[in-house]
């Protein structure tokens, strides 16, 4: 079995998972309202990592001059120091490789005209961080927004076909004006913060983060969580619309409880991005596969949508909730805007239950869905 014994986030919530989880708890959200972002004309809510704090610890940490890295290295790298760190693993060791999971990585280097070409590629960033543990072994997996979960679940593979003994996965994407211009051309962006699953969500915010776990076939006593199975399916519905019908969430979902105990399933955390679209395929696909019953949440009220990260912050801050037998409310939803009867949490709830499912879906029609269970 395998287990993530290590974990960070940094994020506008703080730089470890702990500080996230502390004011998640405390119900806190990151999002706030900002005009004429990058020039452009608008309201914009996001999220956003504190820039001179993030230097300040990158300095301290790596003793590396902030100002020749981006912020998407710095975040990347960070993440991943503060995770090795607390795992107490040798980060250069042939039996340790890197995944890095992003939708654009350092693509607003693109806004300059003698931007450096190498650079903007996403597999020079994974190379970077782990160039900068003294390892050569390292990855990317970029498959819009399952990024995070599709890197997981590579490597758990990886980790239980025996080539290796411990993978560090780290999620990160910043604010940029190629993205929010993207998701604007969309009309799926809300000025104001968004509303998960709510009869009047009006779109998405964008945050910004950096997430990593360290997945290994050890254990370590104080993480206590386990990846029990996971699944990737691709319905091919839309180059951007997700299925009507919950097709890929609802195969991914069936296949990852075919041989659970779901009544040991504390929650299902969603996607949940606010879009009108998204979050009724979701709620159709929970339905489909039995599953409505269970609660449900999502953390886009708190964080925005941190597209190559949302995977990994997402399955963390879940692995909190169930290791402190709580279930997170749903910031931002009130009254069920959905068409199926499922069951969005409204305040923090305790709970005894052991599992929990993190649910994801992209651009492309990509779906991904994984349970994971608090250890014995």
């Amino acid at each position: 079995m395998v287990n993530i014994i290590a974990d960070n986030i940094i994020s506008a919530l703080g730089f470890s998972s702990e500080e996230n989880y502390r004011n998640l708890k405390n119900g806190i959200s990151g999002l706030k309202t900002s005009q004429n972002m990058f020039g452009m004309e608008g309201n914009f809510c996001t999220s956003q990592t504190d820039d001179t704090k993030l230097n300040e610890l990158f300095y301290g940490e790596t003793l590396q001059n902030p100002h020749k890295y981006t912020k998407f290295e710095k975040l990347s790298t960070l993440s991943a120091f503060y995770a090795i760190k607390e795992a107490d693993i040798d980060a250069s060791s042939p039996q340790t490789a890197f995944i890095l999971s992003t939708t654009k990585g350092n693509i607003q280097l693109l806004e300059h005209p003698n931007y450096d070409q190498q650079r903007v590629q996403l597999w020079h960033t994974a190379k970077l961080v782990a160039g900068f543990f003294g390892n050569n072994n390292y990855s990317v997996v970029s498959n819009a927004c399952i990024s995070g979960v599709c890197a997981i679940i590579t490597a758990v593979r990886a980790i239980e076909q025996g080539r290796l003994e411990n993978i560090v996965v780290t999620g990160a994407d910043v604010l940029s004006k190629f993205t929010i211009s993207g998701f604007m051309s969309f009309k799926a962006l809300s000025p104001l913060p968004c509303r998960p699953f709510d009869q009047d969500r009006c779109g998405l915010n964008i945050g910004e983060a950096a997430a990593t776990v360290v997945m290994s076939k050890y254990k370590k006593n104080d993480k206590k969580i386990s990846f029990l199975k996971g699944s990737i399916r691709n319905d091919a519905n839309h180059i951007s619309g997700p299925s009507r019908t919950g097709e890929g969430s609802y195969n991914a979902l069936t296949d990852i409880i075919s041989n659970a105990n779901i009544n040991d399933i504390a929650f299902i955390n969603c996607h949940g991005t606010s879009t009108p679209y998204n979050d009724e395929m979701e709620a159709i696909a929970i339905d489909r596969a039995m599953l409505n019953k269970i609660p449900i949440n999502s953390l886009k009220g708190y964080y925005g949508h941190t597209l190559g990260a949302a995977g990994i912050l997402e399955t963390i801050i879940s692995s909190y909730e169930i290791n402190d037998g709580l279930i997170l409310k749903t910031e931002g939803f009130q009254t069920l805007g959905v068409s199926r009867n499922v069951c969005p949490t409204t305040k923090n709830t305790n709970t005894d239950k052991n599992c929990f499912i993190k649910l994801i879906s992209g651009f492309g029609g990509t779906n991904a869905a994984a349970i994971f269970k608090k250890g014995e």
